[in-house]
C-alpha cells in the first residue's frame, strides 16, 4: 500500500489493512462485504500533570484554596448584577478517529483555523467535539490526549469548548491498564484486555506514558451527546440502547460500569461498543431512527467504522488489495440520517475535521 499524503513512509506506519484481526464477537447481525474487517481487528515530551485550569467535565466546579482572597462587592452595587453580553454559540465542528496520529490532527485543526501555528486554541466561541478513539495504532496517543485536554481549557477560556466522547479504544486502554491479563468471558472463549489491546494496535510507549490524570479523563468521558440536532456517538451500533432510554442514563451507565472493579462487566461494555455497521445495509435507516427516537436529534454523527469500509473501497477475498482508500470528506448515508467521520487515517486515508451545518 502506498503512503498517504502526510502520513509518513510505509515503514513508519504502525498498522496496515493486513495488520488487522477479526474476533468473532465483533460482528453485527447482517452481512458485510467479503474481505472487509468489521472491527479493524478490534482490536514529544511526557506530561505528568494536567494543563493548568483543566476540568474534565462541565460538572466540575472551580476550587478556592485556603489563603485565596475573594473580593465581594458591598453596598447598593452588589444587589444589581452586571449585564452579561449575549454571546451566541460558535460554529460546531466534529473530529473523527485520531488513533495516535498527532501530527495529522494538528495539521487538520490548523487547516480549519481552530488552532494557531503554536498549537493553541484560536477559534473563539467555536464548539469542537472529538468522537473518540484517541490512542492505539498511531505513534503518539498520549500526545493526542494531552492536546485535547489542553484545548478544552483554552477553548473554555475563550468562550467556546472542546469536548470528547468515549470510544471503544478508550475502554480498551482503560481495561488493559486496570485488568491486564485477567481472564474475561469474551463470548467466544477466554480473552484478556491486555491481549486485545496489543492485537488492536496498543502502543507500549502510550502505556509507559499513561498517567492517572489521563485515566481519570478517559473514565469521565460521555458516550452520547445531542448538539444542535445532531446525535453524537462513537460507534455505528444500536448497542447504546442497552444502556438506557435517555442520554443521561446511557452516560451514567457507562461511568458506573467503569467505576466497578469487574473485568467481565467492563469487557461486555467494550464488546458492545465495538460493534459496527448497524446503519449501513438494508434496515440501516430504521436502526438510526431507533436511536434518534430514543435520544433525540435529527441526524446521527459517528466515527468507529472507516469510511472506506462503509463504501466497500478496500478489502478483497485474498486480503491482498494494495489500493489506498480515497476519502474526500464525511460519508452521508442511511437515507441521509447518518454521517460517518472516520476517514481511515490508520490506513493512509484522512483524518477528518469538519464543520456541521446549522440545524434545518
Amino acid at each position: 500500500m502506498t503512503q498517504g499524503a502526510g502520513q509518513g513512509s510505509e515503514a513508519e506506519r504502525t498498522a496496515t489493512l493486513r495488520d488487522f484481526r477479526v474476533p468473532a464477537y465483533v460482528h453485527e447481525a447482517g452481512p458485510h462485504p467479503p474481505g472487509t474487517d468489521p472491527e479493524e481487528a478490534l482490536g514529544p515530551a511526557d506530561r505528568t500533570d494536567p494543563p493548568e485550569g483543566y476540568t474534565p467535565t462541565q460538572r466540575d466546579l472551580p476550587v478556592i484554596n485556603r489563603g485565596d482572597t475573594v473580593q465581594v462587592p458591598v453596598g447598593p452595587a452588589a444587589s444589581v448584577p452586571a449585564q452579561q453580553p449575549d454571546v451566541r454559540p460558535g460554529a460546531l465542528y466534529v473530529v473523527g478517529d485520531v488513533h495516535g496520529y498527532l501530527d495529522e490532527l494538528v495539521a487538520a485543526l490548523r487547516a480549519e483555523d481552530l488552532i494557531d501555528a503554536d498549537g493553541h486554541w484560536c477559534a473563539g466561541t467555536t464548539r469542537l467535539w472529538f468522537l473518540g478513539d484517541f490512542t492505539d495504532r498511531g505513534p503518539d496517543g498520549i500526545g493526542v490526549i494531552d492536546l485535547v485536554m489542553r484545548l478544552s481549557a483554552e477553548a473554555a477560556a475563550a468562550g467556546g469548548y472542546c469536548k470528547a466522547l468515549m470510544g471503544n479504544h478508550e475502554l480498551l486502554l482503560l481495561g488493559a491498564k486496570r485488568f491486564g491479563d485477567t481472564p474475561v468471558n469474551s463470548g467466544a472463549g477466554t480473552a484478556t484486555f491486555q491481549a486485545a489491546w496489543l492485537l488492536n494496535g496498543g502502543q507500549k510507549t502510550d502505556m509507559d506514558r499513561l498517567q492517572d490524570h489521563h485515566l481519570q479523563w478517559m473514565a469521565r468521558l460521555d458516550a452520547v451527546e445531542e448538539v444542535n440536532g445532531y446525535l453524537l456517538v462513537h460507534s455505528d451500533t444500536t448497542a447504546y440502547l442497552d444502556f438506557g432510554d435517555s442520554i443521561e442514563a446511557v452516560n451514567d451507565t457507562v461511568r458506573e460500569t467503569l467505576t466497578r472493579n469487574d473485568a467481565d462487566q467492563c469487557w461486555d461494555l467494550f464488546r458492545k461498543l465495538t460493534r459496527r455497521f448497524s446503519f449501513r445495509d438494508e434496515g440501516g435507516a430504521d436502526a438510526v431512527r431507533s436511536l434518534l427516537d430514543t435520544y433525540g436529534g435529527k441526524r446521527i454523527v459517528h466515527g468507529h467504522s472507516p469510511i472506506p469500509y462503509l463504501l466497500g473501497e478496500v478489502g478483497s477475498e485474498d486480503g491482498e488489495d494494495s489500493r489506498d482508500p480515497v476519502v474526500e470528506g464525511p460519508h452521508v448515508y442511511a437515507d441521509g440520517l447518518a454521517i460517518a467521520m472516520d476517514g481511515g487515517v490508520t490506513m493512509a486515508g484522512k483524518l477528518l475535521v469538519r464543520e456541521l451545518p446549522p440545524p434545518d
